[in-house]
């Protein structure tokens, strides 16, 4: 299927402009939060730390019963709500941050809220594309929401160190709200596409058993979704938490790593053409050997190299996670049965960011037990053994899309 015939199918323009404005918001709001908590008065790296890593241990908790929630409520249905009250909650803290004293309550009670409408978004997005296109247009269609929402990821990044100078963290973060409201009003617009599932009596936990096994069942998902709970740790550490350190102490802090953030979204941009066109028979094998890139990545932290080296790292991983994006969205909705794929998908998420919350935890004090750049030597050393592992499997190494044709 071509570009313009994916375009040509009714909802998908409004699908991706949506991605586009929440992901322009996404490509401020992580940079901001992070230069906004440092700049409190008991700000530190510990307390950055706590915050992200809150987000992520209640989105891992809430993300199979989104999966649950997903199926039976309608996909587009929880993905517009969940979007818009994302914003709602987004913007208590924008508040807050113009009074220049934000509560540490406040911090875990918005973002703790942000996990679990996250841990429902996640899975149910996972149905979506697939209800506005036929099978034929998944990979182009997942290629060109990855290219959409890269692009707005970039010019997020690209601004918000200006953002941040001018108007300050709150404007900032108030703008990122509002990037969630506006999308989730957009994808609520068409949320009968996914109608909510009638004449079942089943139980969610009944439900929940069922997604797990179908999960198992694909060992394939399993041992690379084990892989990446421990890249996702990794890449965490170094980049949301050393990363902002780094800039603060070595280079022009906020400025600095907003150039960084938008080298990745310009890979990850790359990576969309790249994703649009390419052809791959064993589209897992060639997504495993491409994320050493995150290795080179972290290891360019270290010390540190210089700033284009870092960001020429960063840019390379963009390209890796955006193909991972396409690829590993496109093989799941190919191979898993639509009816239970935002189950699946949020055990896939569980699994993959398990892990992130202890990345999080861990990276401020250990890197001031054993040194920042010691401690990212060790980072990379583990991405590596993590890449490398699943290649030794041959579910992974030879899953082919000629298979699911």
């Amino acid at each position: 299927m071509q570009t313009r015939e994916v375009l040509a199918h009714k909802y998908v323009k409004r699908l991706f402009l949506a991605r586009f404005i929440s992901n322009y918001g996404n490509g401020m709001g992580p940079i901001a939060l992070a230069f906004g908590i440092l700049a409190l008065p008991n700000g530190s790296a510990n307390l950055l730390g706590l915050v992200l890593g809150t987000t992520t241990v209640l989105f891992l908790i809430m993300a199979p019963f989104g999966g649950v929630i997903a199926d039976k409520y309608g996909r587009a249905r929880m993905v517009g709500l969940t979007d818009m009250a994302a914003g709602l909650v987004l913007i208590v803290q924008a508040g807050y941050f113009t009074t220049g004293n934000v509560p540490i309550a406040v911090l875990l009670i918005v973002n703790g809220c942000f996990g679990i409408l996250w841990g429902i978004f996640w899975p149910a997005f996972s149905g979506v594309i697939p209800a506005v296109l036929p099978e034929a247009g998944l990979q182009k269609g997942n290629a060109l929401n990855q290219l959409l929402t890269n692009s707005g990821m970039i010019f997020g990044a690209a601004s918000v160190g200006i953002f941040i100078d001018i108007f300050g963290v709150a404007t900032t973060l108030a703008i990122d709200a509002a990037s969630f409201f506006i999308s989730g009003l957009l994808i609520y617009t068409f949320r009968h596409l996914t109608p909510r599932v009638t004449g079942t009596e089943n139980s969610m936990l009944t439900d929940l058993r069922y997604g797990w096994g179908v999960f198992l069942s694909f060992k394939w998902i399993v041992n690379l979704v084990f892989a990446w709970s421990f890249i996702v740790m990794c890449w965490a550490a170094a980049e949301n938490i050393l990363g902002p350190l780094i800039a603060l102490e070595h280079f022009n802090g906020a400025k600095s790593w907003s150039f960084v953030i938008t080298a990745e979204s310009i890979g990850l941009i790359v990576g969309s053409f790249i994703a649009i066109k390419i052809k791959v028979k064993y589209p897992l094998r060639f997504l495993q050997i491409t994320s050493f890139s995150v290795t080179f990545y972290i290891f360019a932290l270290a010390k540190p190299q210089s700033l284009l080296v870092i960001a020429f790292g960063a840019f390379l991983f963009g390209i890796t996670l955006d193909l991972w994006g396409t690829l590993w969205n496109t093989a799941l909705q190919r191979e898993v049965p639509r009816d239970v794929l935002s189950r699946v998908s949020s055990f896939d998420a569980m699994g993959s960011m398990m892990f992130r919350p202890i990345g999080l935890a861990i990276a401020g004090p250990l890197s001031s037990l054993f040194g920042i750049t010691n401690f990212i030597y060790i980072l990379a050393a583990l991405s590596v053994v993590a890449v490398a592992a699943p290649l030794f499997s041959s579910e992974v190494r030879n899953m082919s899309f000629d298979e699911s044709n």
